[in-house]
Formats: C-alpha cells, structure tokens, sequence
C-alpha cells in the first residue's frame, strides 16, 4: 500500500521584518485509498503544506523535515528527479483553474502534456488518452472539447479538465487545494463526488485542502485542523466532530451552518496571527475562550487525548469532558 509521509515539515518564509514559520512541525501521512481533509483558515499554512510537499515554492523560502513517497524522500531530490514525481507519482488540483491553465493552448494539449513529458505515450496516443480522461471526468463532447481554450468552458468544466490532468499518469496521490471554492453549489456536489469516485475506483490517495467543514464531515476518513502553521488537532472525522478537544476546533464548528441550530451562529474573535509575531506559548491563546496564564508563556504539545486522536491544548481532555464538546 503506496504512503505519502510528511515529518516534522517547517517552512520557513523571509520576510522584510525577519521571516517567520508559515508552516512549524507538521506530521501526518495519507494511505492509498485515503481521503485525508486539511482544514482551517484563510492564512493557517494550509496552502503552503501543499506547495511545500509538491515543492513548488521559491528558492527563497527554507524547508526542513522529511517528506516520502514510498521509500522515495523528496526534500532530498535534486528538481530533475522532482519534476519525474509531479504529475507521474503526485498530482495537485488548484483552487483556480483558470490560474493553472494555458490560455493559448487548446484542452486536449494540456490534458496530454503529462502522459508526453513522463513518456507514458505519444503524442498522437496522447490525444486518444486525453479524450478518454475527459470522458472519465465528466466533460461532454469531448472528442470537440479537446479542440477548445480554457476560455470557452465553464467554471465546473475547467476544474474537470484540471483533475483529468491531475489523473492523467495515474498518481498514487492527489493534493486538492481548495478545489470547488469558486464554484456553485451544485458543481461543488459533482467535483466532490467526481474526486470521491476517483479514490474508490483507483485507490488513489487524497489531500483535500479546504476551509469548509461541511464539505469535510462528508469525505474525509482522518481529518488535520491546522492554525497559524501547526497541527492543533488531528483524529477520524467522527472524533473531530463529535468529540473535539481544541477550543480552535470548537469554534470552527460553532460557526457551521446546520439545519437543526436555532441558536445564532458564533465567529471566532480575531484574526491569525503575523508569521513575524510568533506567541511564545500557544498561537490561539488570544483568541481562546480557555485561555489561561501558561498559554501565552508556553507552547502545548499535540498528545494523545483519545486513541489516535491528538490535540494541541493544555486544557483538551477538559474540553472532551465538557458539554461543549457534545454540540457537534
């Protein structure tokens, strides 16, 4: 069974003031067959992890840890050897297709590309296996459709094309960043089920990078909630939502929309914190409603507050015994 791993990752961005962790000893793993949701805020490091593990960001920015694929670690790999694992062993779809494709080349260009430069086909083989996986993703026509410029399809219709590229060299893993943020309702419902589909039939592992809790309580198996750069909680989605033990966790929930709340919905005060400001203790402490004087002087560890279900809070086995934790 194929594993994506990731220890102890940290990433380190300059800044004009210093710099500062977007993204501070982060752990987790994704099986094959795995939908694994990574959930938290505009600003949290979400984003960053998932360039972090595809290594696309700037030279500027440091990387430390370990990331491994099977047996293969990445952080090591010179990018020659890299650009062999994007697209053929690990594809990512990104929150705006319309960002991610080529205006000046057709569909069917684009969708073949992968299969061409990772020599898993010809280029006139190439444009039969595209067609194919616009077929597999839901695009009609699309024998016409390769023909066309990303302009002339729909919002629901280029992120199609997005995932049939992701897909195209059959990866063992996916990251999906954001994928149906700019998205209606409906075409949300489909890409989701397209990507669930997709792990099911093909045991392909997912990353699924979103701020939607909804859409999470849906398909994940194992849910991360990561604020300012560090895991805070991590469990099966049952235990996250049922039994959350972080006040982050807590609040983000409180702030789900549902059909049988009456009360009225709850934000979280404040805002995330400036990567050049780190707190000494804990990062949500000012924002924390069980904040107490040893979270703004030390920083909590992610332990074990149920079987494998971790939290990062001093206070999190009282928060799992409370009757807050039940309003999940």
């Amino acid at each position: 069974m194929a594993k994506l791993q990731v220890n102890n990752l940290s990433v380190r961005i300059p800044t004009p003031d210093g710099g500062g962790y977007a993204v501070n000893q982060v752990s987790f793993e994704v099986q094959s067959g795995q939908v694994v949701c990574l959930v938290g805020e505009s600003g949290c490091g979400k984003s960053t992890t998932a360039l972090g593990i595809m290594r696309l960001l700037s030279d500027s920015v440091q990387l430390s840890g370990a990331i491994s694929l099977d047996d293969t670690e990445l952080l090591s790999l010179s990018e020659e050897k890299m650009c062999n694992i994007r697209g053929n062993k690990m594809s990512m779809v990104f929150q705006e297709p319309m960002t991610a494709l080529n205006p000046v080349q057709t569909i069917g260009a684009q969708v073949a590309e992968p299969l061409i430069i990772h020599g898993k086909a010809t280029r006139k083989s190439a444009l039969h296996s595209a067609i194919e996986l616009l077929e597999q993703v839901g695009i009609p026509n699309a024998s016409q459709r390769i023909r066309h410029y990303p302009h002339q399809l729909s919002g629901g219709q280029r992120q199609r094309v997005v995932i049939a590229m992701a897909l195209a060299c059959a990866p063992d893993f996916i990251i999906a960043d954001e994928p149906t943020t700019a998205l209606d309702t409906t075409v949300q419902r489909q890409i989701l089920k397209l990507l669930l589909d997709l792990v099911d039939t093909t045991g392909t592992g997912l990353l699924m990078i979103t701020h939607n809790l909804a859409v999470v309580s849906e398909i994940a198996d194992h849910v991360l909630v990561m604020y300012a750069g560090r895991i805070v909680e991590s469990g099966s989605t049952h235990d996250v939502f049922h039994r959350p033990a972080h006040p982050y966790t807590l609040g983000l929930l409180a702030a789900l929309p549902s059909t049988h709340k009456t009360e009225r919905l709850l934000a979280i005060p404040g805002t995330v914190p400036s990567l050049s400001a780190p707190s000494p203790g804990c990062a949500f402490a000012n924002r924390c409603s069980w904040v107490q004087p040893q979270c703004q002087q030390t920083q909590p560890e992610l332990l074990e507050v149920h079987p494998q279900h971790m939290a990062r809070c001093f206070y999190a086995k009282q928060i799992l015994a409370s009757d807050g934790a039940s309003h999940a």
